[in-house]
């Protein structure tokens, strides 16, 4: 059974390296969180606000990101691949490198501010 954090608050934890591959984390408050190198794939993110949290080099293939905020957020070298980011705030987030092959980027709001088709 997936790991059930569903709006928990998590702001300014540190995270790194952990596996929360398939948990929910739907609604959760990971602003300034250091989820670097963390599993994070098939993880249900929807409307978690992830604002200046470091996600450098995590594994987020698969999870459901619709909704995110991601503003200011770290995601460089960042597996996205495959990642639902359907309407996610994306607005000066750092995305150096990341896999974005086969992730939904429907109407996300982009790092410089436009918004995705």
């Amino acid at each position: 059974m997936p790991l059930q954090l569903a709006g928990i608050d998590l702001s300014d934890v540190d995270l790194s390296g952990v596996d929360l591959s398939g948990a929910d984390l739907s609604g959760a408050d990971l602003s300034g969180a250091d989820l670097s190198e963390a599993n994070l794939s098939e993880a249900n993110l929807s409307k978690a606000y992830l604002s200046g949290a470091n996600l450098r080099r995590a594994d987020l293939s698969g999870a459901n990101l619709r909704r995110a905020f991601l503003s200011e957020a770290n995601l460089s070298r960042t597996n996205l691949s495959k990642a639902n980011l359907h309407h996610a705030n994306l607005d000066h987030a750092i995305l150096d490198h990341a896999n974005l092959s086969g992730a939904n980027l429907s109407g996300a709001t982009m790092p410089d501010g436009t918004k995705h088709d």
